[in-house]
Order: C-alpha cells, then sequence, then structure tokens
C-alpha cells in the first residue's frame, strides 16, 4: 500500500502562444494541464493524467498547433479553468500533495491565471522546481531544457514534447532519477 506522504504531481501545462505578439487583447492561457502521480517511495510512476482547458481570453494559434499539438477545437471541448481547478483538487488532493515542474513557468502560469480570474490556486505550498534540482545535482553551468536534460541523464523522451500529458511523464522520470541519486527532497 502506498503512503500518501510518498506522492507526488508532477504537473506541466501547455498554454496559449504564438510566433511574436500576442493579438490584441489575447493573453497566455492554460489549454492543457499535464499530471503524473509519482510515488517516490516505490521509485515509480502510476498514473499520466491530461486536463484540457478552454480559453476564454485567447485562442490557439496555428504556431501553438505546430509546438503543441493541440488544435482550437480539441481545446474547445475542454474544460473551463476554474473547473480544470477544482478538478486538480478533488480528483490529485492538489492542495495537500507536493509539487513539482520544470522550472517556475507552470506555477507562475497558474498564479497569473488564477488572479485574472479570481479563480482559488489549486496547489499547495511545496513545490520544487526539478530544473534547478537537475542543474544542481549534475554541477551543471547553466540550466538545461527538460528535453536536453533527460538527454543528459542517458534517458529516452517518451511521446510528443510540448505535449503537457507527455511532458509531465518524462519530468517525472528525471524526479525519479534524482530520487535514485538522493537528489530529491525529501520533505
Amino acid at each position: 500500500m502506498e503512503s500518501p506522504r510518498s506522492l507526488l504531481n508532477v504537473v506541466d501545462v501547455e498554454a496559449t502562444c504564438w510566433e511574436g505578439q500576442p493579438p490584441p487583447g489575447a493573453v497566455s492561457e492554460i489549454i492543457e494541464i499535464g499530471l503524473t502521480v509519482v510515488d517516490l517511495d516505490r521509485r515509480e510512476r502510476l498514473a499520466k493524467h491530461r486536463l484540457l482547458v478552454r480559453p476564454r481570453r485567447s485562442r490557439v494559434s496555428p504556431f501553438c498547433t505546430e509546438l503543441t499539438g493541440l488544435t482550437q477545437e480539441e481545446v474547445d471541448t475542454g474544460v473551463e479553468f476554474a473547473e480544470a481547478c477544482r478538478l486538480l483538487g478533488a480528483e490529485h488532493r492538489a492542495d495537500s500533495r507536493p509539487w513539482a515542474s520544470w522550472g517556475e513557468y507552470d506555477r507562475r502560469q497558474f498564479e497569473r491565471q488564477c488572479r485574472a480570474t479570481g479563480t482559488r490556486y489549486p496547489f499547495g505550498s511545496r513545490h520544487t522546481n526539478v530544473k534547478l534540482r537537475f542543474t544542481e545535482a549534475r554541477g551543471l553551468r547553466r540550466r538545461p531544457g527538460m528535453a536536453e536534460a533527460l538527454d543528459i541523464a542517458g534517458m529516452p523522451l517518451e511521446g510528443r514534447h510540448h505535449s503537457g500529458a507527455d511532458d509531465a511523464w518524462n519530468i517525472a522520470a528525471i524526479v525519479l532519477d534524482l530520487a535514485a541519486g538522493g537528489d530529491w527532497p525529501e520533505d
């Protein structure tokens, strides 16, 4: 039986983006939340989740589709941002379980979008920046991107890069590699 204290949510988001400046009135909004649940005690990835989120103030650009594979039609089938945040708490205990992401972008994007929409922030305060942890553990001079970090660690990129669900899965592999080397915080 898994200990709830050993579980970690690894999160990666994709957001609307453009080549250059956004169109007038458009803002970057989360359109996909990828989440992988990791059991740090058992050293395994337990589950891979994907939430599509409907943007309200922007549309998916051709550049964004090329990067993420997501189309406007696909994200139109998603849930509202506030509902996505509610689901993170209800289904993934995001408010009480520690979480991690590659860098600070995902955390900051949630903070910005929660402020802008008046939505309750879904996460607790225990966040780990995997990019920083990996950089320090490997003694690197600069912080690599996630795909480069996988290469440095000798691990394959599984799935599509810039897919929130696949990137969360890959970041979780890096977390487990760090934990195996004693380079992951105990809590």
